[in-house]
């Protein structure tokens, strides 16, 4: 089955004060954010993988900079978050699974190995770096199980970060979306997944990627230390 993988791409990307939309700046090896993203999915799925990006905040470059990809539209993508664009994104996808990422995230294409593995079992996970727990930052918590429990920016005790790179299974999907669906429009997608997990007792995996480089460009120091990997 081709692997279906969404970019979510809609928002301003304000913070880091660039003209083009965030996934658009450009990494010390020439490359653009997206680019490397669509480099490290090619790597791991090959070229037959399905790229669908969500697009809002001057999305015609986008569309011209990747014309091989899809593209659903948030056009409430200065009022809305992630909840929401994913939630346009899943609703639009083909049948099975759907892997989806930020677009401001600068990762090592290993990540993408480990997450075809799981993949390949149709298992949901969330991938995580247990290195660092940062405030600002998604954290988590897992169950006796060792499955995630607590998913938001707020978790008190958190075991380490979500990194903005997640899957969820053939069978979890039209239950994430119910909840993405009556989330607020300025909660992250992080939310429905928390909603999914507590009300419907989902299985999400944290699979560990701390051996591994990811970073989410936020600020101009994330850019800074992304291109120290790349």
């Amino acid at each position: 089955m081709t692997t279906q993988v969404v970019i979510l791409a809609a928002g301003m990307g304000s913070r880091l004060g660039r003209s083009l939309p965030k996934p658009l700046t450009e990494l010390s090896d020439g490359r653009t954010i997206m680019q490397q993203q669509f480099d490290n999915i090619a790597h791991a799925f090959g070229k037959k993988a399905k790229v669908t990006i969500v697009v809002g905040y001057k999305l015609e470059h986008i569309v011209e900079a990747f014309p091989e990809a899809s593209f659903v539209y948030n056009e409430q993508y200065d009022q809305t978050n992630t909840s929401k664009s994913l939630l346009r994104a899943l609703q639009a996808s083909q049948p099975g699974g759907v892997l989806w990422m930020n677009g401001d995230v600068v990762f090592d294409p290993q990540v993408l190995d480990r997450a075809a593995e799981m993949i390949a079992r149709d298992q949901s996970f969330v991938t995580v770096n247990t290195s660092k727990v940062s405030d600002e930052e998604v954290k988590y918590t897992t169950s006796a199980e060792g499955y995630i429990k607590e998913l938001s920016k707020t978790v008190k005790n958190g075991l380490g970060e979500a990194v903005g790179i997640n899957y969820i299974s053939t069978s979890d999907k039209a239950v994430l979306v119910r909840h993405l669906q009556k989330v607020d429009a300025q909660d992250y997608f992080e939310r429905g997944l928390e909603l999914a997990i507590e009300h419907n007792r989902i299985l999400v995996e944290p699979v560990d990627i701390s051996d591994l480089y990811a970073v989410e460009v936020d600020f101009a120091e994330d850019l800074d230390r992304a291109n120290l990997f790349v």
